[in-house]
């Protein structure tokens, strides 16, 4: 019978595995599914510390394309939720970085919105 310590580098072997299987897969959703600087930095943003309100405004979006887009994610299983007082919030599962996604520019984001028709 395997002991305890045993058990656990078993553990940690598969899940080393694990991951290293997975990491194309979660960087195919990333992409697609954040598929322009906005989405890139709402999702950033969401580290379950900020509400959608907070998020919404520093990226200069309504409260409601924050929720919408928390909501979409959540079905492709890169955010979590997090329970608040009042209600819900969303902590994204990846840090972009790890995958190689550039992290936009907050100011280059407003600027671009300010530039549109």
């Amino acid at each position: 019978m395997k002991t305890d310590d045993e058990i656990t580098e078993i553990l940690k072997d598969i899940l080393k595995w694990i991951k290293f299987l997975g990491i194309n897969a979660v960087k195919d959703v990333l992409v697609n599914v954040l598929d322009n600087d906005r989405k890139k930095l709402i999702y950033h943003l969401s580290d379950g510390n900020r509400s959608s309100i907070e998020i919404a405004k520093l990226v200069g979006v309504s409260d409601r394309t924050v929720r919408r887009y928390w909501a979409s994610w959540m079905r492709h299983g890169i955010v979590e939720p997090i329970r608040v007082r009042g209600g819900e919030r969303y902590k994204k599962a990846f840090e972009l970085e790890d995958f190689g996604i550039e992290i936009p520019d907050l100011k280059i984001v407003k600027r671009d919105d300010e530039n549109e028709p």
